[in-house]
């Protein structure tokens, strides 16, 4: 759990607002919007301060009390964190291997086990227990209408509070139950102030590549190093060693890498079609210079190709040698 107790810049103004209303709060929230912008952080600073009986004149936890103390220790008797599962499991190849496997939803048994929780008092004299659910589209049927069911009839004192980044994969009657709040996204000048803040380099580069989602740049700011040199392949074009740059490129892991060539692919054509670069305007030269050369008829062929390959970089197949083919397909939508 992110022991995170503050808000964001871009979120000070909904914290205001939740704040002036918390003599009426509803019995469920739905916190939405586009990933990396805070919501999960947001979340937890709003239990938390609900949670604390000694909160400043902003609504904010004190951070001192045994409230605050539990929360931060991640052992709040009146908070519930829902997420999806992970599992232990015996590698398929070894024996005596064992490696965790994620879990990608929320089970029915990890809602019916609320039924206990909700039915329990409040251990402290404010009467809240909050259930933080987060992602909350990774509820499968089952488990969504588990949880329609709690929310259709609310528990005392209980605030249900969930978590979406793809509000529209909810079942639309949990929706109706919820306060829908879609949180605040960062302008470029907040989000690059705040990066700036936290020393972050080539701020403005990162924002653009991760599509302005700061707390994704902060986050993720190991792989930018691997990102340069898969930039460095790429840039080579027709003259690209599929061989030598496939180990490269999925290096990070094969999700990440085929995100990287998608999005440079996307660039060659922004700048084929005179439209400006989304991603990588640091390598305008580069890219320039591959759009010259490019059949665009082979480069959306590629794309799809591409995007078929994203929806199996989970999978368990040999990642190397499907980028391999990849890259070999990439090389030739330079020649003549």
């Amino acid at each position: 759990m992110n022991k995170f107790t503050e808000v964001y810049p871009w979120q000070e103004s909904l914290w205001q607002t939740l704040n002036q209303n918390r003599q009426k709060l509803h019995h469920a929230f739905l916190m939405h919007g586009r990933a990396g912008i805070g919501k999960y952080d947001f979340a937890l600073s709003f239990s938390k301060a609900l949670l604390c009986p000694n909160k400043d004149d902003s609504g904010h936890a004190c951070n001192v009390c045994p409230s605050c103390r539990w929360f931060n220790d991640e052992s709040h008797p009146d908070f519930r964190l829902i997420s999806p599962e992970q599992e232990s499991g015996n590698d398929d190849e070894t024996i005596t291997s064992k490696k965790t496997k994620k879990k990608t939803q929320i089970s029915v048994a990890q809602i019916r086990e609320l039924s206990d929780f909700l039915s329990l008092s409040s251990h402290q004299t404010c009467g809240l227990r909050i259930v933080l659910i987060s992602p909350a589209e990774t509820l499968n049927q089952a488990s969504a209408n588990a949880l329609l069911k709690m929310l259709e009839e609310p528990a005392p004192g209980v605030i249900f509070i969930l978590i979406a980044h793809q509000l529209q994969r909810l079942l639309p009657t949990i929706i109706s139950r919820c306060q829908k709040i879609n949180m605040p996204v960062p302008d470029e000048a907040q989000a690059l102030a705040w990066l700036n803040m936290q020393g972050v380099r080539n701020s403005a580069q990162q924002l653009a590549y991760l599509e302005g989602s700061p707390i994704k740049v902060l986050t993720e700011q190991a792989q930018f190093d691997q990102l340069s040199e898969i930039w460095k392949h790429l840039a080579l074009g027709g003259k690209l060693d599929s061989t030598a740059a496939a180990s490269v490129v999925i290096a990070s892991s094969a999700e990440t890498g085929v995100i990287a060539v998608q999005k440079w692919l996307y660039d060659i054509v922004a700048i084929k079609l005179g439209q400006q670069l989304r991603y990588h305007v640091q390598h305008t030269r580069a890219l320039q210079a591959l759009a010259d050369r490019v059949n665009l008829g082979r480069l959306f062929e590629l794309q799809k190709k591409i995007n078929e390959l994203r929806k199996l970089a989970n999978h368990p197949l040999n990642h190397e040698l499907q980028m391999e083919n990849l890259l070999v397909e990439y090389t030739k939508v330079f020649q003549p």
